[in-house]
């Protein structure tokens, strides 16, 4: 047996669409509930409302039928994967793979399933879902089982809940208005999130969008984080300080006991 382990609209920025759009093809004017995010002690997570409206190039209203999908990704670290087997009853490292940037969240919603919207190739290009995630594998290894390791990254962080999809989870109201939401778990890391929008007609990306949000420390523990960042060698030296002078006292404590 082998397992694996391991946000109104100030602030919305407007991407360049993909790809070079005709005069008469939609813009996207996209909003997010919250541009900042601030995690506290006893954080318990967040939901985020990302909506926005279709527009005609001319600013009014679209009548055009458009399906809306709605991609959120957190900021890239590198990542190793561990494979355990089990031997002789003991669970033993049977292997292990390197990705450079693979996203720390990665959420989709859509107005419909992403296979009634796109092709495979179309959601491979803009990354429509988590099985077209692009990981940027290090590392020379083979084909089929750098597959293997990747889906089992997928599936631990399905599991955490930091990898989500949600068909139908984008509502479009008069075929201008769109909402949907998505939840960020309580082990959410923390820096800038993008928030990318696409508009679809027939299978083809017709216009994109993209919303920033900052996931930021606060409270005492982010004071520390900052402080930490700002001032790297005087809180290293504090830290040491802070150890030698709790083992003095620990000593002292025990020596008179």
């Amino acid at each position: 047996m082998r397992g694996f382990r391991a946000g109104l609209i100030a602030g919305v920025t407007l991407a360049a669409p993909i790809p070079a759009l005709a005069q008469n093809e939609p813009l996207l004017v996209p909003a997010v509930s919250q541009s900042r995010i601030e995690v506290r002690q006893g954080f318990t997570g967040a939901r985020l409302l990302l909506y926005g409206a279709v527009m005609d190039p001319g600013g009014v209203r679209s009548t055009g039928n458009y399906d809306i999908i709605v991609v959120l990704k957190g900021p890239t670290q590198a990542v190793r994967i561990r494979e355990k087997e089990r031997i002789v009853g003991i669970w033993a490292n049977a292997g292990s793979s390197d990705f450079r940037s693979a996203p720390s969240f990665f959420a989709v919603a859509s107005s419909r399933p992403i296979g009634e919207i796109v092709d495979e190739r179309t959601a491979a290009i803009y990354e429509l879902g988590t099985d077209f995630i692009q990981l940027s594998p290090s590392g020379t290894i083979d084909p089929d089982e750098q597959a293997r390791y990747a889906q089992g990254l997928v599936e631990l962080r399905r599991r955490q809940g930091l990898y989500q999809e949600n068909p139908g989870g984008v509502r479009i109201a008069e075929k201008v208005l769109y909402q949907a939401r998505i939840n960020l778990p309580s082990n959410v890391v923390t820096g800038r999130y993008t928030a990318e929008t696409f508009a679809v007609s027939r299978g083809r990306v017709l216009a994109s969008a993209t919303a920033r949000i900052e996931v930021v420390k606060a409270g005492l523990e982010g004071q520390v984080v900052t402080a930490s960042q700002r001032w790297s060698f005087f809180y290293g030296l504090g830290a040491i300080a802070l150890s030698l002078a709790m083992g003095w006292i620990a000593g002292r404590l025990f020596a008179r006991g």
